[in-house]
């Protein structure tokens, strides 16, 4: 087996999400590149702490890429030799990218109502859901039919950062059109039966235990994709969640035609929300005029600002100070 198939079965062994198995194996590419630049190719088992020192080294000063970026680079190397090759690489002494000190972009009120106001149908709903509920654009994407509780006005979201299952509360205002979107998601899931299609991934565990329920319509995508696709995973055709980069350019576009001087993406709503929340003294989930107000899971606090509660969690991570130990 090759050394990167060896490295993807390490990652879905673990669970690890796609974005991160991609992550990772790029990394592992890079690296072995980058030492190979004289026209000799080495296997990462003939390597060890010194050529990571300097791939890393590399990364920070010629690159200048951010720390998050050479502590990513880190993990996927640490990752390929303790779980790939059984080596420990010990203490790793690179010379460290600096981590600047930048606050995020937060949207006022009224710029929020402005943002929203410039989206339309499904990317308007999915846009309220990341400010109203704090949702990871990640998470709206994934969203399932089954995890959508309007009785209770509170969605699941499962597998989140770090594999964790949280709740979040789901503001009054945007029941109705979710409602609705429930409703087309219906109509779209009994048209696809008629087709011949009406499947959707699973994860793999829940697959072989349960694989009809790749069928049936609480396991779909609240969001679908516009086409059926191939699952990579089983080489089903599948309708899978819409792709993020379709929401994040919707937000983008919609935050330069209104006219917002801000740079604007899905996860400003994020900041805005946890911002919002802490600006109404962690109280305002009894005004129905701010929808950050009905997130009830403080684990949402931006974990750059000062002010965040206690019971608000650090950002996942490495987040600042000592390297990772291998």
């Amino acid at each position: 087996m090759k050394l990167l198939d060896e490295l993807r079965q390490a990652i879905r062994v673990r669970h690890y999400s796609r974005t991160t198995e991609k992550t990772y194996v790029g990394w592992i590419t890079r690296y072995v590149r980058f030492h190979a630049a004289d026209g000799d190719w080495r296997h990462p088992r003939d390597m060890g702490a010194p050529e990571v020192e300097a791939f890393l080294t590399h990364l920070a000063v010629a690159r200048r890429v951010a720390a998050s970026t050479q502590n990513q680079a880190l993990n996927a190397i640490i990752f390929l030799y303790r779980h790939v090759l059984d080596i420990e690489l010990g203490d790793i002494g690179a010379i460290r990218a600096r981590r600047p000190s930048r606050l995020p972009v937060v949207l006022s009120r009224n710029e929020v109502t402005t943002l929203l106001d410039g989206l339309g149908g499904g990317r308007r709903l999915m846009a309220q859901l990341m400010y109203g509920s704090g949702l990871r654009v990640s998470e709206v994407c994934g969203l399932r039919v089954k995890d959508v509780d309007l009785q209770r006005r509170q969605i699941m979201i499962r597998q989140a950062k770090g594999d964790k299952d949280r709740v979040v509360m789901l503001p009054q205002a945007v029941v109705p059109a979710l409602q609705a979107q429930l409703n087309r998601r219906a109509t779209l899931h009994r048209r696809d039966l008629r087709r011949g299609y009406g499947r959707v991934g699973l994860p793999a565990a829940f697959a072989r235990k349960d694989a009809g329920a790749a069928m049936r319509l609480n396991w779909q995508f609240v969001f679908p994709a516009v086409r059926v696709g191939v699952y990579a995973e089983t080489g089903q055709v599948v309708r899978h969640h819409l792709h993020p980069t379709a929401i994040q350019r919707a937000v983008s576009l919609a935050a330069v035609v209104s006219g917002i001087g801000k740079r604007v993406t899905c996860h400003t709503l994020r900041h805005s929300f946890a911002t919002h929340l802490l600006e109404g003294d962690g109280h305002s989930h009894r005004s129905e005029a701010a929808w950050a107000s009905q997130a009830g899971d403080h684990h949402h606090l931006h974990p750059h600002d000062d002010r965040r509660s206690e019971r608000g969690s650090k950002s996942a991570g490495h987040a600042g100070g000592a390297w990772p130990k291998p």
